[in-house]
């Protein structure tokens, strides 16, 4: 298999799950660490193309919502990557404040003992 396949140049080419939905794992820019998983609809990944910033769908709420809304707390998007199948996302974002809704840096803070 070939990694040189030709990069999407349409939203639409991404491969969106039954639910319309696709998995976006926001990564630090400057330290590369994990902060947060989220997920987007096509028009969330349209708007963060076109804004710069993260917008995600929210499952529970059934509606869009842009990153930071409520707490300031923004990502500004450097880099969006697609996995190999087209069915997740990499966000690669200077993330301003807190990424989690607990007040930590990232989501992935705890650990769970093997």
């Amino acid at each position: 298999m070939s990694d040189t396949a030709p990069d999407i140049k349409d939203v639409s080419e991404l491969k969106f799950d039954k639910n319309g939905l696709i998995p976006a794992i926001v990564q630090d820019f400057e330290t590369n660490e994990v902060l947060m998983l989220a997920y987007m609809n096509y028009e969330s990944v349209q708007r963060t193309i076109e804004t710069g910033r993260t917008w995600f769908y929210s499952r529970s709420r059934q509606e869009l919502w842009p990153k930071g809304e409520t707490s300031g707390h923004v990502q500004k998007v450097k880099e969006i990557k697609y996995d190999c199948d087209a069915d997740a996302l990499l966000i690669i974002a200077e993330q301003v404040g807190a990424a989690c809704h607990t007040g930590a840096f990232t989501c992935f803070y705890r650990e769970l003992k093997i």
